[in-house]
Parts: C-alpha cells; sequence; structure tokens
C-alpha cells in the first residue's frame, strides 16, 4: 500500500502530465501563421517605435507619478481626519471614501472631463489633460490610499506617539516625525501595488478626448491597431505596461521579504 507521500507524489506527477498534455493539444491545434501575421507583424512593431516610447509611454509614466502624488496627498489627509476626534472631519473624511472606493474610475473621468466645465463654466482644471487625468486618477487612488495609510498608522504601537509626547512634541508633530514614518515602512509594498493599478487605471484617459501628443499607451495601440489592421499593436503596448509593473512588482517583493526578515 502506497505511502501518503507517495500518493501526494503519484498525484503531482498526474497534474504534469495533464498540464504537458493540455499544452501539446493546444500547441497543434493552434494556426501558429496566422498568430503569427495577427500578433507577431514585425513591420507594423518597427513602424509603432519610437512613437510608442517617446509619446505613449513617456506620457503614462507621467500620468502616474502625478495621479500618484496628488493621491498620497489626498490619502494622508483623509487617513488624518478618519482618525480625528472632530466629529465632522471624520464623518467628511468617510464619505468621500466611500464615495470614490465606490464609482467606477470611467465614471470618475467622465465627472472631471465634463462634469466640471460644465458646473464651473470657464474654471476648467489647469493643465489641460494632463491636470485632468491628476485629478481624476489621485482621486480614486487617493480614496484607497487613505485606508491603506490609515491602517498603517494604527500599525504603529501606541507606545511610539506617547514616548514622543512625553519629550514635549505636540500631537501633530508626534504624528508627523514619529507615527506616520513608522507607517510608511509598514504600508510601503501595498502603496507600491495602488502604484501598478493606477498605471493600468491611466488607460481611461481616452474619454477626455486625448490627442497625439497627449496619447497613452492603450490608446496609442488602439488608434495603431485601426490603423493597420493588426493586433501586433496590442503586444507591443503590452509589453511596454510590463516595462513598468514587472519591476515595481519585484521592488514590492524584496520589500515584503525586507520586512519578513526584519520581524
Amino acid at each position: 500500500m502506497a505511502s501518503p507521500r507517495q500518493r501526494a507524489a503519484r498525484a503531482r506527477y498526474i497534474q504534469y502530465a495533464v498540464l504537458v498534455a493540455v499544452v501539446v493539444a493546444a500547441a497543434f491545434l493552434m494556426d501558429w501563421a496566422q498568430i503569427q501575421r495577427a500578433f507577431f507583424n514585425i513591420e507594423v512593431a518597427r513602424d509603432m517605435f519610437p512613437r510608442v516610447l517617446t509619446i505613449a509611454l513617456k506620457n503614462t509614466v507621467i500620468y502616474t507619478a502625478c495621479a500618484f502624488a496628488f493621491g498620497l496627498a489626498l490619502g494622508v489627509v483623509l487617513a488624518l481626519m478618519r482618525l480625528s476626534s472632530v466629529g465632522p472631519y471624520r464623518w467628511i473624511a468617510t464619505g468621500i471614501i466611500e464615495f470614490f472606493r465606490g464609482v467606477p474610475a470611467l465614471v470618475v473621468f467622465l465627472a472631471i472631463g465634463t462634469g466640471v466645465p460644465t458646473a464651473f463654466p470657464g474654471r476648467e482644471i489647469p493643465g489641460d489633460v494632463l491636470g485632468q487625468v491628476t485629478v481624476a486618477l489621485g482621486l480614486v487612488g487617493g480614496a484607497y490610499m487613505a485606508e491603506t495609510i490609515r491602517a498603517g498608522i494604527q500599525a504603529v504601537p501606541k507606545g511610539q506617539l506617547e514616548a514622543a509626547r512625553s519629550l514635549g512634541m505636540s500631537h501633530g508633530r508626534a504624528m508627523v516625525s514619529v507615527v506616520i514614518p513608522q507607517a510608511f515602512r509598514i504600508i510601503l509594498p501595498p502603496l507600491t501595488n495602488e502604484l501598478i493599478l493606477l498605471t493600468k487605471d491611466s488607460s481611461l484617459v481616452y474619454v477626455l478626448g486625448v490627442y497625439l501628443e497627449t496619447q497613452e499607451l492603450t490608446k496609442f495601440g488602439r488608434e495603431t491597431m485601426n490603423t493597420t489592421s493588426s493586433l501586433t499593436a496590442l503586444v507591443v503596448v503590452g509589453f511596454c505596461y510590463l516595462l513598468i509593473t514587472i519591476p515595481l512588482a519585484i521592488i514590492v517583493r524584496r520589500m515584503e521579504h525586507r520586512a519578513e526578515r526584519a520581524r
């Protein structure tokens, strides 16, 4: 009679065999010539350079960085308001956080792009597309980051705040100088994950009516695909997104491993 370890090993071998069979069957059934023409057209990919890097990728990075900076600042303010002893501050912060976490990012983009100019004629958000993207993405990202920051602040031992107060620091000074820096060391991995999500959500910029100089990766890929009738544009755009997100994911994993070793 087989031992539990032998049965587990046998089950793994069966799973490996099934996986190999599925891969081989898929490889035989695929039309590789059609796949090459549709997804790996070298001419189409060559024509996308260097504009995909100098325009689309650059704009995606700029949009994401500006939105993350705005969202992080907003998130800190909202987190401190959620932790405030003043009731109205908590109510306002809770309302903002729950609203922008519950509303799709696409709706926020539409509201910023069309609602604000309608409600405030002649008082559009400065910075053209960049300003609108910063505010729209920043509001959505800031709502999520606020809860992350709040959790990080609450994870800092209360003795740290009490020790700072015993040294003569005011509550606000103790929070800024002692508690918040420690909280950011705790929440740095989830904040980096939020940066990755903002990078992908920047694809919603198209609803603002961008032109060539302000296109991000997804819009640029869609325009190229419509022009060339080739899906190669999506492959190139996907690779460019990976150039941003994979290094960030590696950074997150390293920070998590470092935090585990520290604990």
